[in-house]
């Protein structure tokens, strides 16, 4: 609104208006260019560092629910196995409970049915007759099962060491009298 003022009355005014306006046109159009030129490549460089985060992240986030999916497997397993320690067979048959073996074979059906492999659980340990609410009355037994399954998580950039997971499972059950 000052420049027309100043180009309505003429004379030096109106030149220096001018001057000013070229001026101010030619540093903004510089800076734009300036600004075009430096970030040519910009965009690639930083396409080139995010892009290989971002595939770690989904893939990590990927390995890691399958990871959490094999250990609710495991679990339920290992639920399955307590199960059929805790249940004593039939009153005719002298109520005797399951042997380690049977209880292992029913974990490993288990297992197997999941598409995993029961050669690879480690540590499997059942004890029997365990105390499950110490220091409350009445006493509470049962079993309590437990083992570990390695598991290996695949992502790029990241060591073999660093990928495998030990998933540890403990369950206990209520023994039924």
């Amino acid at each position: 609104m000052a420049a027309r003022h100043v180009l309505k009355r003429g004379g030096e005014g109106e030149e220096n208006a001018r001057l000013c306006l070229q001026m101010r046109t030619a540093r903004h159009s510089a800076l734009w260019l300036r600004g075009t030129r430096d970030d040519k490549g910009a965009e690639l460089v930083e396409a080139a560092l995010v892009l290989p985060l971002i595939i770690l992240l989904v893939l990590g986030m990927f390995w890691l629910g399958r990871g959490y999916n094999s250990l609710q497997t495991l679990t339920r397993a290992a639920r399955e196995g307590a199960r059929l320690a805790v249940t004593p067979t039939c009153a005719s048959c002298g109520n005797t409970y399951p042997t380690e073996a049977e209880v292992r074979a029913v974990i490993d059906a288990s297992l197997l049915a999941s598409s995993m492999d029961p050669a690879s659980v480690t540590g499997f340990s059942m004890q029997r007759n365990v105390v499950l609410n110490p220091g409350s009355v009445p006493e509470v037994r049962g079993v309590v099962i437990s083992f570990s399954y390695p598991y290996n998580l695949v992502l790029p950039f990241i060591p073999g060491s660093l990928s495998t997971l030990t998933l540890p499972v403990t369950v206990r059950m209520r023994e039924e009298t």
